[in-house]
């Protein structure tokens, strides 16, 4: 294969940092001016590639095709957007390691590859700015729920449709871009892993099983208000108490699911002042899991408990599913041959779920054979201005995603 330059990668991603951040971390929140701006420069970078066909789809999604003797494609995603004061590598680190692999091809192949190789940075892959993760990818992918989408606003109060609107997206088009899936024999995806598994085994980088499913819920235990001063112990319908109850149970269902997370994240009252007890209880439970059956034990689990919480208590509780994505288990031969890529890189792989979501989810969930890489992040830490990799991994992620890009063009060809 000829050289690529993986130093070049660690250059640009300094060079974008310095573009689109500031002291508090990347700004670059998807359908915003730097975002605009982040995209010109991709763009810039990419039509130095000679043969390459830029374009951006009905939902945003901006593609760089390099056309081969197959009209089988072999693709390479990230996503340039960020959250708020996030990290530098986040998302970006994959679509530029995608870049420098595509100059290696182009220039290997002198244009034209045996299969097409196709890049795409996903347009709100983080869902920032309107609470919607995954866009441009469930958009293409088509499951994206119009009706939900629609309603979504800012905390300015702009409607995404508004928002699109302004950077030249029409709404209303957006699931046309799925026919970019057409030819799609593999999608791989780089991305720093956002937790300390890597870190704590001392390994710069992983093969990715797949992503967790996810069950999320708003549980809300009503009680009676009562003057604290004046209401004796025993006679109480405390809804925080039921509530906190299930606060503690949850820790104990993820320990039996073996690999699965809860998480009670937020937790509002009613009257809410320090002289009632509590009437209303509303907290909101996220659940994770990477096989179907635990997650789903999982649930039944943490809704027996709030209904024996709840009895014990003395207080009713209600559900409300807020949003669930089943698990997206990924291809095993493309698990293997990542895995094989790392071993030639460093000597040593890791396999490891994603409890994060990716738009690998999405392009796995329409059927598109999927496997993810994830390099080692020094905290342990993402979404946050700390957020880091050691200059020698990300190096080593590119060389490894590229060894793998290479092995997934062999694949395709074979006929899989």
């Amino acid at each position: 294969m000829t050289p690529l330059d993986s130093k070049r990668t660690v250059a640009e991603l300094k060079e974008l940092r310095a573009l689109t951040g500031d002291d508090d971390g990347a700004q670059r929140v998807a359908f915003t001016p730097v975002w605009v701006a982040t995209r010109a420069w991709l763009r810039k970078k990419l039509a130095a590639i000679p043969g390459l066909e830029l374009h951006t789809d009905a939902a945003g999604n901006f593609w760089a095709t390099l056309p081969g003797e197959s009209e089988k494609a072999l693709l390479i995603g990230g996503h340039m957007d960020s959250v708020p004061n996030g990290g530098w590598l986040d998302g970006c680190l994959n679509v530029l390691a995608g870049v420098e692999i595509l100059r290696r091809i182009q220039a290997q192949y002198r244009g034209r590859p045996p299969v097409t190789v196709r890049l795409v940075d996903w347009a709100d892959e983080e869902g920032a700015r309107f609470g919607k993760s995954l866009f441009g990818s469930s958009a293409c992918a088509g499951s994206l729920n119009m009706a939900e989408a629609r309603g979504l606003v800012d905390q300015q109060g702009v409607q995404l449709p508004a928002a699109l609107q302004a950077v030249g997206i029409d709404f209303e088009r957006v699931k046309e871009c799925g026919p970019e899936l057409k030819n799609a024999a593999a999608y791989l995806e780089l991305h720093i892993e956002q937790g300390p598994v890597l870190l704590d085994l001392d390994l710069p980088l992983g093969a990715v099983l797949g992503t967790f499913g996810v069950e999320r819920h708003a549980i809300t235990f009503h009680g009676q208000a009562a003057h604290s001063g004046s209401t004796p112990m025993n006679r109480r319908k405390d809804a925080l108490l039921a509530a906190a109850k299930l606060s503690q149970e949850i820790y104990g269902i993820a320990e039996r699911s073996g690999s699965g997370v809860c998480t009670i994240g937020s937790c509002t009252t009613k009257p809410g002042i320090v002289t009632s007890v509590v009437q209303e209880c509303r907290v909101t439970l996220d659940q994770r899991h990477l096989d179907a059956k635990a997650l789903a034990l999982m649930l039944a689990e943490a809704k027996a408990a709030s209904e024996r919480f709840a009895a014990e208590g003395h207080v009713r509780v209600t559900w409300e599913r807020l949003w669930q994505i089943e698990p997206r288990p990924f291809h095993p031969e493309l698990i293997a041959l990542c895995e094989a890529a790392i071993v030639e890189t460093c000597g040593v792989s890791h396999r490891l779920p994603s409890g994060p979501l990716h738009d690998a989810a999405e392009v796995c969930g329409a059927g598109v054979p999927t496997v993810m890489m994830f390099v080692q992040s020094l905290h342990g830490i993402s979404h946050n201005k700390i957020e880091d990799t050691k200059e020698e991994q990300i190096e080593m992620c590119v060389v490894a995603f590229d060894k793998l890009a290479d092995k997934a063009m062999t694949w395709i060809r074979s006929g899989r």
